[in-house]
């Protein structure tokens, strides 16, 4: 009896070498791309923080998302919100963001801060998720925690994740060490993350490839989209 290996792609310009994965056995996981970080009057701003960057990698991801798409990719969206009751948020991530100035569950020009259901935790229009798309709604900074992310990603094999989002040093970092204790093989789209410091941005992708790829490895979206569309290796 013969077996066919399923196909393998690869990006060769991905540091610290090369990011391959298997055909079916990897998933696009696009974190927290929600009107509360990316949007005026969200969160992020009412903060103080400039969300130019956040807005910039809007159309980035849009590219990324359409190739995968196309391509068949496990497409995963991430949401960062609570319940209305607050229930499932710890008193001091409460206190924290009231003593920046914006609490949340407090009421915003998009609804209830970070609130589910709220206009403001709805995901950018421009990146809205497809109905056969799955959706993981937590209440923490990692996508693993206090989710199924980790069940679903099994049961259907993945093996492989490409990570993109806000904020890199925040949610997609701790998504991605969350991916990475877990035996993922997570490559992160560096000019589709970012942070409202770009130098939070730019130490986090360091971070990512240092000691030979301790946590994963990074890459521009561009030979991402390649490799998919190609379909072969060294794109």
């Amino acid at each position: 009896m013969s077996f066919m290996l399923a196909p393998t792609y690869q990006v060769s310009a991905a540091l610290p070498y090369p990011y391959e994965w298997r055909a079916g056995a990897a998933a696009l996981v696009i974190i927290d791309m929600q009107n509360d970080f990316c949007a005026p009057g969200g969160f992020g701003e009412r903060l103080g923080n400039d969300i130019s960057p956040a807005r910039a990698i809007i159309p980035v991801i849009a590219d990324v998302l359409e190739a995968a798409r196309e391509a068949g990719l496990l497409i995963v969206h991430t949401r960062e919100g609570h319940l209305p009751d607050l229930s499932d948020c710890p008193p001091a991530k409460l206190e924290h963001s009231r003593r920046q100035g914006a609490g949340i569950g407090d009421e915003g020009p998009m609804g209830r801060i970070l609130i589910r259901g709220e206009r403001g935790h709805a995901i950018v229009p421009e990146l809205a998720p497809l109905p056969d798309e799955i959706v993981i709604d937590k209440p923490g900074k990692g996508a693993f925690y206090a989710t199924g992310l980790h069940d679903v990603l099994q049961e259907r094999r993945i093996e492989s994740l490409i990570l993109c989002g806000v904020t890199t040093h925040v949610c997609v970092h701790t998504t991605l060490r969350e991916a990475n204790d877990r035996g993922y093989r997570c490559l992160v789209l560096e000019d589709a993350t970012a942070a409202f410091d770009p130098r939070d941005h730019e130490a986090a992708i360091r971070m990512v490839r240092q000691q030979g790829g301790i946590f994963g490895w990074t890459s521009p979206a561009a030979p991402f989209i390649a490799a998919l569309r190609t379909g072969h290796p060294g794109a």
